[in-house]
C-alpha cells in the first residue's frame, strides 16, 4: 500500500528465482592458496584449500609461489572421490606429479600466468583500533593463508568519507581510511584487491593484528606493488656472520638496556662494556643521546618518532651483530612492541633484554639532566613516565634493581649471567 508505484515481484521472491550468472572468478587464471599440507601416510601428499580463481584439471601445468617451482596437477581429491575438474569456490586437495616443496601460505598458480610476489605495497587501510596508528610499528599481516610481519609507513593521505577529499595526515585514528605504504619482512604472493577475476579479494584483502594483544587493528586492500620492491634484491656475500664471529672468537649478541630516563642505563652499560673490553671482547655501545646527534637527529619524542627511533637502532644493531660484535644499547625504548621487533630481527638467544628497574620517584629524585623538572613544569612534552607511557618488560633476561645495587654491582650481575 505504501508503494503504489511499484508492481514488480517482492525482493525475497526475486532473490529466490533470479538466474545467477557465472562466477567471474571462474574466468581468471588459477589461484589456489594452500591452507594445509595433507599427508595422512607416506604414500599420499596433497595440498588442501579453496580455489580463489580459475579452473584446474589433472594435467594442468602449475607454478608454486613464492618459490617459483613448477609441476603438473596429478589429481583433484575430495571426500566424495576424485574430480575431473574444479572451479573457483571449490574446496579440494591437489596432488602433483613431482615432489616439490609446497607449504601452508604458498599459492598454486597457472604456470603461464602466475600471481605477483612482493614485499612493498601501496594499500588502502581502514584503522579499527582505539589507539592511533604508529607508523613503523610491526604488526602481523594475515592475507589469504599467509602470515607475515608488516609495518605501515606514514599515510600518503586520509580520505574524508563524506566528500572523498584527500586530506593530509601523519597518522590514522579510529575509523579513518587512508592510503599508506606497507612493508613486509618477506615476499607476499598477492593480486590487487580490484582484480576479482584473478582472486583479488582472497589475495588482496588483509588484516593487521597487534602482536601483543592479538587485537585486529586494521583491515586493508593491496592496490599494487611498489616498484622498488621488484628492483631491490639481497646481495649474497662470501664472508657471513659466522665467519665474523669466529674471527673474533666470541658469540655475537645485543645487550638491550631499557628503563626510565635517569634509571642508570648508560652508566651500567658503560661499566659492562669496560669489563668486556678487559676480557678482550669486541664490543660497541650505542647510547640514546649520542645516536640522536646524527642518525636520528631528525626525530622528536612523539610516540611515532620513538617507534621510528627504535626501528632504526634495531637495524643498526642487527648489522653490528652480523659483524660479530657484542652490542650494548642504552635506550629508554618505552614500548614492548618495538623491543619485541628488535628481538625478532635476531637469531634466538642473541637478544638479551636488561631491565634497569628504577621507580619513577627515584629516577625523578636523581634528575641529573633536569629533564623531569622541565617535564613537570610543562616545558618538555612527551616525556616518558610523565606524559608518555613506559611499558616495563614482562620477562626480561636480566633485571637490575638500582635502588639496591650500585652500577658496579649491577655490571657484575650482568657479566656473571653472560
Amino acid at each position: 500500500d505504501k508503494t503504489p508505484w511499484y508492481s514488480g515481484p517482492t525482493l525475497i521472491g526475486h532473490l529466490e528465482t533470479v538466474e545467477v550468472g557465472e562466477d567471474i572468478r571462474q574466468s581468471g587464471p588459477l589461484r589456489f592458496p594452500v591452507q594445509w599440507v595433507n599427508r595422512p601416510n607416506l604414500d599420499f601428499r596433497g595440498f588442501s584449500g579453496q580455489i580463489a580463481s580459475g579452473t584446474v584439471k589433472p594435467g594442468d601445468p602449475i607454478r608454486v609461489l613464492p618459490s617459483g617451482k613448477t609441476s603438473t596437477i596429478k589429481s583433484i581429491v575430495t571426500m566424495d572421490g576424485d574430480l575431473d575438474q574444479a572451479t573457483a569456490g571449490a574446496s579440494v586437495t591437489l596432488t602433483f606429479e613431482d615432489e616439490i616443496d609446497c607449504s601452508r601460505g604458498d599459492v598454486i598458480c597457472a604456470a603461464d600466468d602466475p600471481a605477483e610476489a612482493a614485499d612493498s605495497f601501496e594499500a588502502t587501510l581502514v584503522w579499527m583500533d582505539e589507539h592511533e596508528m604508529l607508523p613503523g610499528r610491526n604488526y602481523l599481516m594475515k592475507i589469504g593463508t599467509q602470515t607475515v610481519n608488516a609495518s605501515v609507513q606514514h599515510p600518503k593521505y586520509r580520505v574524508d568519507v563524506n566528500s572523498l577529499e584527500h586530506l593530509a595526515a601523519k597518522t590514522l585514528q579510529l575509523n579513518d581510511i587512508g592510503i599508506c605504504s606497507l612493508n613486509t619482512d618477506k615476499r607476499v604472493v598477492f593480486e590487487a584487491y580490484s582484480e576479482v577475476a584473478r582472486g583479488g579479494h582472497e589475495l588482496g584483502g588483509f588484516i593487521l593484528v597487534d602482536k601483543l594483544t592479538n587485537a585486529t587493528v586494521a583491515a586493508g586492500m593491496l592496490n599494487f606493488a611498489l616498484r622498488r620492491s621488484a628492483n631491490v634484491h639481497w646481495q649474497a656475500t662470501d664472508i657471513d656472520r659466522n665467519a665474523h664471529a669466529n674471527l673474533k672468537n666470541q658469540k655475537p649478541m645485543v645487550l638491550w638496556f631499557t628503563g626510565l630516563s635517569g634509571s642508570g642505563k648508560s652508566t651500567i652499560a658503560n661499566e659492562v662494556e669496560k669489563r668486556l673490553h678487559l676480557m678482550n671482547r669486541h664490543t660497541f655501545l650505542l647510547d640514546g643521546d649520542n645516536v640522536r646527534h646524527g642518525l636520528n637527529k631528525d626525530l622528536g619524542f612523539t610516540d611515532a618518532d620513538r617507534v621510528e627511533n627504535i626501528r632504526r637502532i634495531g637495524e643498526v644493531t642487527k648489522l653490528m651483530v652480523d659483524a660479530g660484535l657484542i652490542v650494548l644499547t642504552a635506550f629508554i625504548s618505552p614500548f614492548r612492541a618495538e623491543r619485541r621487533m628488535v628481538r625478532e630481527m635476531l637469531p634466538e638467544g642473541e637478544f638479551i633484554e636488561i631491565y634497569v628497574d628504577t621507580p619513577l620517584n627515584v629516577a625523578e629524585e636523581r634528575d641529573v639532566k633536569g629533564l623531569y623538572k622541565k617535564a613537570r613544569s610543562g616545558q618538555l612534552k612527551n616525556f616518558t613516565g610523565i606524559d608518555s607511557p613506559y611499558e616495563a618488560p614482562n620477562n626480561p633476561e636480566i633485571r637490575v634493581d638500582t635502588t639496591h645495587q650500585t652500577p658496579k654491582e649491577a655490571a657484575n650481575k650482568i657479566i656473571d649471567w653472560l
